[in-house]
């Protein structure tokens, strides 16, 4: 391994339960926000968006809301959330949910001064492949879920639901981001679930990843410990604030290095298709997509490495590391995913690997080893149930 890496984090990170009560201490970028949560009602139930809005009003901000994203961002939802932030005079873009919120926020506030529309600026066959060329608007986010670490990273995934394309998209560094187990503790045990595996897989990637170093490895392989040592927690018992502050240091620590491979690029290619959590595709290809490099000992020592921090001390091939991730999705209750149940079909298996060719979603050369077609069919064949 030879280390050639960049560590350029420039966001502040306010970490801890009731950090967000300290929100209206810092300065904050702008005098009036746009804040952009979920069509869910969730923040609103829980109590997450009046925290946030006194927050806002003792720092002497005013807001304006934005609500009605989806659980995939989509590019009608982007296009709807800069206009009203251009209309309002909204100098600043507040991200108040899990990954998909801070992700749709992001383009907002880059297609709030770039002008156009969320598509132009997207990689696909139908998009415009237009380069940001402005800054976006300051960003705020505070995350109420454990999965995606979007807090910390320039990436967005956003969703075009007319021509069931994703595309990934660049946006900037939020300035500032609060992440607060207390506002994850209403999280229900399924998404929890999704949402940490998210986590866990962002890791699992980059230990397995051509391009690992020093570096992604000490965020990477800590992230599976902690998962695989308190998730199950989490999913057994929301109040659990120890698990749920560890589970929100595992997802931060992976957002830090997110060095994808092609597990999140052909689940984006099945989301791309099917509306479908991003947590439970994954979940639903890990052990194919893993006992693929497994069986033919493509990195053992790594996997070996994972099997070991994720408990199973006498871990000796890339098979017990598979054995384990069973055993985690076991304990985390979603070994009964089924893509049928999703509506996924056997016969779109070659449309999702066509798919795979045209989504942004991890570097597709950093796979242990190359991946044809045929193993890519491999994969979902034997993903399929």
């Amino acid at each position: 391994m030879v280390d050639q890496f960049v560590f350029d984090f420039p966001v502040k990170v306010l970490f801890g339960p009731g950090q967000l009560q300290h929100l209206h201490e810092q300065k904050l970028p702008g005098k009036k926000a746009l804040i952009a949560i979920s069509g869910g009602g969730s923040m609103k139930r829980h109590g997450q968006l009046d925290a946030l809005v006194a927050e806002l009003d003792a720092a002497g901000v005013e807001h304006v809301l934005f609500e009605g994203l989806r659980p995939n961002p989509t590019n009608d939802a982007v296009d709807a959330g800069a206009k009203l932030a251009l209309d309002e005079g909204c100098d600043f873009v507040v991200a108040l949910g899990g990954g998909s919120t801070m992700d749709c926020s992001k383009i907002i506030c880059k297609v709030a001064t770039n002008g156009g529309v969320c598509w132009d600026y997207a990689f696909t066959p139908t998009s415009g492949g237009k380069q940001f060329t402005k800054p976006g608007l300051p960003l705020v986010c505070v995350t109420t879920s454990a999965g995606t670490g979007s807090e910390v990273d320039v990436w967005s995934v956003i969703t075009n639901t007319e021509t069931q394309e994703k595309s990934a998209m660049m946006g900037d560094f939020p300035v500032l981001s609060v992440v607060d187990c207390d506002l994850m503790m209403s999280v229900p045990p399924t998404f929890t679930a999704y949402q940490g595996m998210d986590a866990f897989f962002h890791a699992a990637e980059t230990i397995i990843n051509k391009n690992a170093h020093h570096m992604s490895d000490a965020f990477a392989m800590k992230t599976v410990e902690l998962v695989a040592k308190y998730l199950p927690r989490a999913v057994a018992d929301g109040s659990d604030k120890e698990a749920r502050n560890a589970m929100a240091v595992a997802n931060t620590l992976a957002g830090y290095y997110m060095m994808c491979t092609s597990e999140h690029t052909l689940e984006h290619a099945i989301g791309s298709l099917h509306d479908l959590p991003h947590g439970a595709g994954l979940i639903m290809i890990s052990h194919a997509y893993y006992d693929f490099f497994a069986q033919r000992e493509a990195c053992e020592e790594r996997m070996v490495a994972m099997a070991k921090a994720m408990g199973a001390e006498d871990a000796k091939c890339g098979k017990d590391f598979v054995a384990a991730l069973d055993r985690l999705i076991a304990d985390v209750k979603c070994d009964g995913l089924k893509m049928s149940d999703f509506g996924i079909k056997q016969e779109e298996f070659p449309a999702i690997v066509k798919k795979y060719h045209e989504v942004i979603g991890g570097n597709v050369k950093a796979n242990p080893l190359d991946l044809t077609d045929e193993d890519l069919m491999g994969m979902l064949e034997a993903s399929w149930r």
